[in-house]
């Protein structure tokens, strides 16, 4: 068997995808950690200093205002949500990198069930990204249940392939 098929490049893409989203989620919830203890106005007037953005600038004056209702309580609740979603895709994409068959349904579950809710978006506030996403992952969805299926298929034969022809369990339409 060659590399391909034991390591689709589809499935290493997923994989390298949903790696690289959970350690940026990781790096998120620890950024959004650290604020939890800080004035976020201030510490945002600071990093707009630093950046030399004008204090007057009407984007940043709209930040500012956001910010104001934001609390230490909101932060430790986002940031702990980060970290689920963190933990999350770096199982999804560590999974997916060893060929882990629960991986791949657990792939197919977190992100079809996502869907709806994407559906939903689309329908109150349309844009292109949100479109674009939500094409994605139902491409996911899909090459993930086409893997699963290959793979049992496959399974299945080499199963068959060792019992004597009377013994053998007929192929099931697929």
């Amino acid at each position: 068997m060659t590399d391909t098929h034991t390591r689709p490049r589809g499935l290493m893409l997923i994989a390298a995808f949903k790696l690289l989203k959970g350690l940026a989620l990781l790096a998120v919830g620890i950024a959004v950690h650290m604020l939890a203890n800080k004035d976020l106005v201030v510490e945002t007037q600071h990093w707009a200093d630093l950046f030399r953005v004008d204090p007057h600038n009407h984007y940043l004056n709209l930040l500012l205002e956001k910010l104001i209702t934001v609390d230490a309580h909101k932060l430790r609740a986002l940031s702990l949500g980060t970290f689920v979603y963190s933990a999350l895709f770096l199982t999804e994409g560590v999974g997916l990198f060893f060929r882990k068959r629960w991986a791949e349904f657990l792939t197919v579950i977190s992100t079809a069930g996502l869907i709806p809710l994407e559906i939903y978006e689309i329908f109150h506030r349309p844009t292109f990204s949100k479109v674009l996403l939500l094409a994605i992952n139902v491409a996911v969805v899909a090459y993930l249940i086409f893997e699963i299926r290959r793979l049992t298929r496959t399974k299945r034969a080499a199963e068959n392939a060792d019992l004597p022809i009377g013994q053998r369990k007929p192929r099931s339409p697929a």
